[in-house]
């Protein structure tokens, strides 16, 4: 009821804070668009960040159609694709009674010859799940989520297998006690629950530490991730996640240690019988190729989301970034406009104005386009730009073919110009300027072609494009000349639209930094799939670091004996390398085919995408493998350089 009224107002609390600060907002009058006087009717409280929706105000539909033309003509238009509407359900089950009398409401407005799939889709998902092909949902922001929930999965399982190579590896030392617990009775459930016990507490203090890891670098991963994130301790649903997580683990990384030296026979190691047989080594060895196998699988990963990354970055705009502002297009600089443009070429430090519907790197605009020859039931959509003189010189686009808009051909008002793409969309043969193309029912001489503009997303192929000369508002595009001093252009550049537009804060956008937030997606996944990588890479090193030192400790007697017999320090390292090379060239070759076909199925994604080159998994592989290298040798040369002497003594 609070926007019943057409010249009502609800505003969010934040809203009113800056406008009336502690005053009474309610009744209060707002100046919109320095010309409507609209009446508080209303206080929301803010959205959170992570909603769609953002806004400041919301007013009533009704005031829009009183005082904007094109949208009361627009209402009632069945084929203009402007307008959101949103349905509130009785019952979620009535979603397919719904859909079905949306379809044959548009087949009685005539809206059956686009062929479209309409349906309706629960708001709620709009978040995780928001692309779709033809209708059906293929993914959205959830992908990332699964992505990254199986990274966090991975590096977990890659902690447990350290527990487990190190717990196993050093039973040697816990054989006495566990034969002394036997022979005084304990059962070997008994002794499995106590291990298990002891992996689940080390499990909880490692959960406690990363509670406060947590909490220390929540504030630098909100900035990175620009989100207002929090840990909620008060949830119900954290703590029994958590409390999941920590059983989870300690029994994971606490149960093949826990059979494993429950099994010992009381008997044997009483006597100081070794307990570790020939084959006690094998599930350690499975467990250093599943660890590599992971850290491999990320490392590929992560080079080819920064290969795709490049690709995209680097494809050609058809356009000019550098020096391209933009400003909105308010009532005030449309009643101005002459006299801005005038008044900006004449500052110095602009070479060239224009306005149109869109800025360049968010055209929003679409429509049909009929043309010779074209066949009844093919609808192309092509990007519409509305603008005026001046749009390919102030944006830096190429003519092709024909001329451009000028002012000296009073018959431009009813010219159209299109890109490359459209071009070949239409299939327009020999002498083709000239030809007049279907327009909203009216002809429309194509005079001019341009290049290919990446005017949408930067990971799809360019759209077919058209332009015409027309005033529908949006925003002013500035070509600021090169200087060293771009404050003071932008100061110059303000002065003007201060002059003229004094209501209104002197906003303005550069091309180039609004092309770059259209990665900020790919470029998060792959900053955060370079610290998982980089952090899978450390537990790992950790892990093979202390195996490897218990192995040369374990061989210390062998390595002895080969010193005394003539063995070099470097055959000795090199003995000792082998084994764990081995291992890694497994892991390789286990991960290759894996990370081959998780990535190929990540890139179809997108339709230009990186090839997957087949020297980045030979590459990973040496990365591992010389890694894996470097921290076993640093053991092995310890162990090589001893003194023999040392270690057969007690021979």
């Amino acid at each position: 009821q609070v926007l019943d009224a057409p010249p009502s107002i609800v505003i969010t609390e934040s809203t009113a804070k800056s406008l009336f600060g502690d005053e009474d907002p309610i009744n209060k009058v707002i100046r919109l668009d320095n010309e409507y006087d609209l009446k508080v009717s209303g206080i929301l409280k803010d959205l959170p960040g992570n909603s769609t929706f953002q806004f400041d105000f919301l007013m009533p539909w009704k005031f829009r159609e009183q005082n904007n033309e094109w949208v009361r003509e627009n209402t009632t238009n069945w084929g203009n694709y402007s307008f959101q509407v949103f349905a509130e359900l009785n019952d979620a089950k009535n979603q397919p009674d719904v859909e079905a009398s949306v379809k044959m409401m548009l087949q009685e407005h005539g809206e059956t010859d686009t062929k479209p799939e309409y349906f309706l889709y629960p708001m709620e998902r709009w978040r995780l799940f928001g692309n779709f092909d033809n209708g059906i949902e293929t993914g959205g922001m959830n992908d990332y989520v699964q992505m990254f929930t199986v990274i966090a999965i991975f590096i977990i399982i890659i902690a447990c297998i350290n527990f487990m190579n190190l717990a196993t590896a050093r039973s040697e030392r816990r054989a006495r006690e566990v034969g002394v617990r036997k022979s005084v009775g304990s059962k070997r459930y008994e002794l499995i629950l106590q291990f298990i016990g002891e992996s689940t507490f080390i499990s909880f203090l490692a959960f406690a530490f990363a509670i406060l890891a947590a909490q220390l670098l929540l504030p630098y991963y909100n900035n990175l991730v620009d989100k207002k994130l929090v840990i909620d301790y008060t949830s119900s649903q954290f703590w029994i996640f958590t409390l999941g997580i920590i059983l989870v683990t300690g029994i994971i990384s606490g149960s093949y240690p826990a059979f494993y030296l429950s099994s010992f026979q009381p008997v044997k190691v009483l006597k100081g019988k070794p307990t570790i047989g020939k084959g006690a080594s094998t599930p350690r060895k499975i467990l250093v190729v599943l660890q590599f196998g992971f850290s491999i699988l990320l490392i590929i990963g992560t080079i080819v989301i920064y290969q795709q990354i490049q690709l995209v970055k680097g494809r050609e705009l058809g356009y000019q970034q550098e020096n391209l502002m933009a400003v909105d297009y308010t009532n005030e600089v449309r009643e101005n406009y002459r006299a801005i443009k005038l008044e900006l070429l004449n500052t110095g430090v602009v070479e060239s104005v224009t306005r149109a519907n869109s800025e360049i790197t968010d055209i929003n605009s679409n429509n049909f386009l009929g043309w010779p020859g074209k066949p009844e039931e093919l609808r192309v959509i092509f990007t519409t730009v509305v603008t005026e003189y001046d749009y390919t010189k102030t944006m830096g686009i190429k003519l092709l073919e024909g001329r451009d808009f000028s002012e000296d051909f009073k018959s431009d008002s009813s010219a159209i110009l299109v890109n490359k793409a459209g071009l070949d969309v239409m299939g327009l043969k020999g002498d083709y300027i000239g030809t007049e193309l279907d327009l909203w029912g009216e002809k429309r001489k194509l005079i001019g072609v341009v290049d290919d503009v990446l005017m949408g997303s930067p990971f799809r192929p360019v759209s077919p494009m058209f332009m015409i000369l027309e005033d529908w508002g949006g925003s002013v595009s500035i070509r600021l000349k090169k200087t060293d001093n771009l404050q003071a252009s932008l100061n110059a550049v303000k002065a003007v639209f201060e002059k003229y537009a004094p209501a209104y804060p002197f906003e303005y956008r550069f091309a180039d930094q609004e092309f770059q937030k259209k990665f900020t997606t790919i470029n998060l996944t792959s900053t955060l799939a370079s610290l998982f990588a980089t952090l899978t890479i450390i537990i790992t090193g950790l892990g093979l670091f202390g195996l490897a030192s218990f192995t040369a400790e374990q061989r210390t007697k062998e390595i002895g004996i080969r010193k005394v017999m003539g063995a070099s320090v470097p055959s000795l390292v090199g003995l000792m390398s082998k084994d764990f090379s081995v291992l890694v060239i497994i892991a390789f070759v286990v991960s290759s085919p894996l990370a081959w076909w998780g990535l190929t199925a990540y890139l179809e994604r997108y339709t230009i995408r990186t090839p997957l080159a087949w020297w980045i998994f030979p590459l990973t592989g040496v990365i591992a493998l010389l890694f894996a290298l470097l921290i076993v040798s640093t053991q092995a040369l310890r162990a090589a350089k001893a003194n023999p002497a040392n270690s057969l003594r007690s021979e």
